[in-house]
């Protein structure tokens, strides 16, 4: 069963947010889960803006393309390039060292509790 983590806010398309400023963004366990062995990402570049529920980039696996949808609006201000140097990171750890990227946020999307997203997603919340 795909991890939860009870400290983050997520969105209905799998991505979390986390409560510092600017706000770290990344993918759940259960989208990396689901894509498989990700192989490569695509993510806005610093100073872009993003817009809550619209698309920002791409997860791609070894069997599929996945859109990244932005689960906040604002402007990007880091981007990890760890993440794009090594993609794997996004399986082995995708709350902590596989976090996608930071946002300033002007607005919230629509964000759900951790109780909530793993009710709907069959995950544990941890």
């Amino acid at each position: 069963m795909s991890k939860v983590l009870a400290s983050l806010r997520y969105s209905a398309e799998h991505e979390w947010v986390d409560a510092s400023t600017p706000t770290k963004v990344g993918i759940t366990q259960v989208a990396a889960d689901a894509l498989g062995d990700v192989v490569y990402v695509d993510l806005p570049e610093v100073g872009d803006t993003v817009t809550a529920g619209e698309t920002c980039g791409e997860v791609e696996s070894t069997k599929s393309v996945s859109d990244l949808y932005a689960p906040v609006s604002g402007t990007i201000v880091e981007v990890n390039q760890d993440a794009i140097d090594n993609p794997a990171i996004l399986n082995e750890d995708p709350y902590g060292a596989g976090w996608l990227f930071t946002v300033e946020v002007t607005e919230e999307g629509p964000l759900l509790s951790a109780a909530d997203y793993a009710s709907a997603n069959g995950g544990d919340v941890a």
